[in-house]
């Protein structure tokens, strides 16, 4: 499977206070956990982004290699840096975010005549992308990312959308809605976070922007509700409507790549050959897990017995 999107460093701890550096980004995290969950299953996930040619760049790659994540779709760009964000965590462990990116590399990665990634798209059965993808590429980048996973579904791959609407990376709420909506048009599966959902189609209400993903397109489409059941449509479900139930969380500790880690434990099930609903089960578990840690990439051994 191939990934795009964009992994930063990662700032974490206090403020002005001791800080440590990790790294961490949508789409590179469900990458990582999707590699872990699916390692036993023989997936091979491959990552698409940009990078520098910097020594935090070299460390990036380094660590990335580590955990499984196949580098050969990287562009590497002299005189770029990777992004760097920064999170701070309440007491009941939500997350806010401060970003340093205008000039992250991996805004250029269609800045060359072929990409790795439209070079090698014929090796992938599967393609992921958010709507932070969408957000960081220029116009010109978008295109040419909307003709790849045309040409995937074309010749029968998969082709997966997480919503990841963030306001704050759009220049308006119409600007994004336009985007979404032409990758929902594109997608074969369809991970819709309800909230994200709503606040992107500015719905009065969850019931209402859940109603309004039950009509997309997307030949199977997950609705993810927070700590209510996973609302699943599969591909081969006839159109019905399923449950996948999440887990209980005694205590949360940083809610950080929650959804992202539900998309790894989801498309390693789905991939291996399991039912829509009990790959989506799984993908509570994973993301039940991983909030009970801190960071967005937790250590391996805490998940061990979920792979």
């Amino acid at each position: 499977m191939a990934v795009i999107g964009e992994c930063m460093l990662e700032l974490k701890g206090e403020a002005f206070g001791a800080m440590t550096l990790g790294y961490g980004g949508d789409t590179f995290n469900t990458a990582v956990y999707l590699r872990r969950c699916g390692a036993a299953a023989g997936l091979e996930v491959a990552y698409a982004t940009a990078v520098g040619e910097d020594g935090l760049s070299n460390g990036l790659l380094d660590r990335w290699r580590e955990q499984g994540v196949d580098t050969r779709l990287v562009r590497r760009l002299a005189g770029c840096m990777p992004g760097l964000y920064m999170i701070e965590v309440d007491g009941r462990g939500e997350r806010s975010f401060h970003y340093w990116r205008d000039t992250a590399a991996a805004k250029a990665y269609f800045d060359v005549e072929r990409t790795p990634l439209e070079v090698h798209a014929y090796e992938f059965d599967a393609l992921y992308l958010s709507g932070i993808t969408l957000a960081i590429l220029p116009p010109a980048g978008r295109e040419r990312l909307y003709a790849l996973m045309a040409a995937m579904r074309e010749r029968g791959a998969h082709v997966v959308f997480d919503n990841n609407y963030r306001p704050r990376l759009w220049a308006d709420r119409h600007a994004a809605r336009v985007e979404f909506e032409r990758v929902f048009s594109l997608a074969t599966i369809a991970l819709v976070t309800a909230d994200d959902h709503q606040a992107l189609m500015d719905l009065p209400d969850l019931d209402a922007a859940i109603a309004h993903a039950k009509a997309l397109a997307a030949p199977e489409v997950l609705i993810k509700r927070g700590a209510s059941s996973t609302l699943v449509r599969a591909a081969d479900g006839q159109g019905r409507w399923l449950e996948a139930p999440t887990q209980w969380v005694e205590r949360v500790v940083d809610t950080t790549a929650a959804g992202d880690s539900f998309a790894g434990g989801y498309l390693a099930r789905r991939l291996s050959g399991h039912d829509a609903v009990s790959a989506a089960t799984h993908g509570n578990r994973v993301a039940a897990r991983v909030i009970g840690y801190p960071g967005a990439i937790i250590p391996a051994e805490a998940m061990a017995d979920l792979l």
